[in-house]
Parts: C-alpha cells; structure tokens; sequence
C-alpha cells in the first residue's frame, strides 16, 4: 500500500517520530521560558533580561544616568538595551531549534512549529 515512499512507508515509525517530536517541542518551549539572556546598552549602563522566548523579565539602571535633563537619553537606553536583549533572546531560541532538529536528524532549515 505504501511502496515506494523508502523510510515513510514505516507509518509506526513515523506516529512514534511525531510524538517524540511533539514530546520534545514542549520541553523545549518550557525551557526556552527559563533561559534568560541580558541586553545591554550605553556600555552597560542599562542591561534588560529577556528571557529566550522574549518576555522582558527585569532592568538594570545605572543611577548615575538618573538625571532629570537627560531623560530622553534613559529612554533611548532603555529600548535599546530591551531591543537588544530580545535579539540575543532570538539567537537563543534559534539556536536552540537547531540544536533539536540535529537532535532528532531533521534538516537543519525545517521550520517547527513554535
């Protein structure tokens, strides 16, 4: 019935294949929920982490850039340390993604539903 579709043709093997995959994915997401990574901005006077998922959890501001003048400026390094620490977040979880589908011996530019 199902000649011809070489290692597909094995529908057990691959219902098994699936759930390991599904099985995997969920604690990966889970995990990817308790990586943190940090962003940093202005040399480290603003740092944001961001866990790998890419939910802000916490900022670091250096008083001494607390100035009332220079507000604008604190703004500017706040969004770049939060944008920087969603970047380095995304690197993660890519990387993390390709290290699952070497893991499972999947191409390494499968997209995965996540």
């Amino acid at each position: 019935m199902l000649k011809g579709l070489g290692g597909l043709g094995d529908m057990a093997k691959m219902m098994k294949t699936a759930q390991e995959l599904q099985v995997k994915l969920a604690e990966m997401h889970e995990d990817l929920a308790r990586i943190v990574v940090l962003g940093e901005s202005g040399a480290g006077l603003v740092k944001a982490r961001v866990t790998a998922k890419g939910a802000v959890t916490g900022l670091d501001i250096d008083p001494s850039i607390l100035v009332a003048s220079e507000k604008e400026v604190v703004e500017d390094l706040i969004l770049a340390a939060i944008k920087d620490g969603q970047a380095r977040a995304a690197a993660k979880s890519q990387s993390e993604m390709a290290r699952l589908t070497a893991e499972l011996g999947l191409p390494a530019d499968m997209k995965l539903p996540f």
